[in-house]
């Protein structure tokens, strides 16, 4: 059975939860939710090491949700040891990001490409010893002062933002499905600048 490595980035404590920099969690959340109410099985996370890990499947393909639990600044160490434990290639793997670089629910998917400023891709890239790994980069735009960042990414979404937010949470869902059952390429040309 193909697998795959569907990673949420975010910080596992309740004081994070709905934050912007928890948007990678939300989206696997989003995902394992409507799995379960599409299928007669029922899948749900369970802790494990370094993550928060379900064990789904998909049409015949092994589908592992990570919310890794190492916090931000070390989301590598999970996404390692998971790759390597299930034995899963890079290809098939899919990390889900908050991005400030680009406007808030934007929906982007990328091959590879820098960190971008973002703490735990920087991670990522830094224990896997590459940049080349699939992405869902989720906009959340960049509405603070100099100085504000870490305010506003730990910051909770306004009412209006949370209107512009949630139907392309609820988008990522297909997104996810569309990476497993036809690839990251077929992927990118049908959702990318949608």
């Amino acid at each position: 059975m193909e697998k795959y490595l569907i990673v949420g980035l975010g910080n596992p404590d309740r004081e994070y939860e709905g934050t912007r920099h928890n948007i990678g969690y939300r989206v696997v959340d989003n995902y394992l939710k409507k799995i379960n109410e599409k299928q007669e099985e029922k899948f749900s996370f369970v802790s494990d090491r370094y993550a928060f890990v379900c064990k789904s499947r998909l049409k015949g393909r092994s589908v592992i949700l990570l919310k890794p639990t190492t916090y931000m600044n070390l989301s590598g160490k999970a996404v390692r040891y998971w790759l390597e434990k299930e034995r899963i290639s890079l290809e098939n793997m899919l990390v889900i990001v908050d991005d400030l670089a680009i406007p808030l629910g934007s929906l982007r998917l990328r091959y590879k490409g820098s960190d971008g400023g973002h703490n735990g891709l920087k991670n990522i890239i830094e224990l896997l010893g590459t940049s080349s790994f699939n992405r869902l980069r989720f906009g959340i735009g960049s509405d603070f002062h100099k100085g504000g960042q870490i305010d506003f990414v730990l910051g909770q979404l306004s009412d209006e933002e949370e209107k512009i937010v949630a139907p392309q949470v609820e988008k990522t869902f297909e997104i996810i499905k569309s990476f497993v059952l036809v690839g990251m390429e077929k992927t990118m040309s049908q959702f990318n600048g949608k």
